[in-house]
């Protein structure tokens, strides 16, 4: 079965993105292979606001199926992506059910939460920057129900100080 992988940089103080959305404070690492990283991945999943941002005239991910949840958004409008809405739940389970490779959740502290909450959560991979931003969209946008973490791997890149941390979601 495919995983939904949430894979995100997150500051210290706990936020993935300053309070308009920036992430200039995302420092790289030479050490951090982001190819071998994409190639784990065959779908992106995100919400609308994410992908107002970061996606609509922005970069794209070459071979990637990309989803994008919103209530709001036509499908019809963005021939390149699938929108889905009420459905979401649904779509997402036969996705994980199909062939191919991992799901990347990417960004979205409020679609990470309704996916935690729905049990479409495999695993929380953290690449904690060190770097403290005071305010900003969170990693998980609250309330939330709590969730148990296995830690599954870390690693140091000492070069940049990131600290990456990767947790299995468990069971309840």
């Amino acid at each position: 079965m495919k995983r939904i992988r949430y894979s995100v940089a997150m500051s210290l103080d706990g936020f993935i993105a300053g309070p308009a959305g920036e992430s200039d404070w995302i420092v790289s690492d030479p050490d951090i292979d982001f190819d071998a990283l994409l190639a784990e991945f065959d779908t992106v999943v995100m919400g609308r606001k994410t992908f107002e941002e970061a996606w609509i005239g922005g970069d794209t991910m070459p071979g990637m199926r990309v989803i994008v949840v919103s209530r709001t958004l036509k499908d019809e409008d963005y021939p390149d992506v699938t929108v889905v809405g009420a459905g979401m739940e649904g779509t997402l389970r036969e996705l994980r059910r199909g062939e191919g490779k991992d799901i990347w959740l990417f960004g979205g502290g409020s679609l990470f939460r309704s996916l935690l909450e729905l049990g479409l959560v495999d695993t929380v991979e953290v690449a904690v920057i060190p770097v403290l931003l005071g305010d900003g969209r969170p990693m998980l946008e609250h309330p939330t129900d709590q969730a148990q973490l296995r830690l599954a791997g870390t690693r140091l890149y000492e070069k940049s100080g990131i600290m990456a941390l990767h947790y299995d979601v468990e069971e309840p």
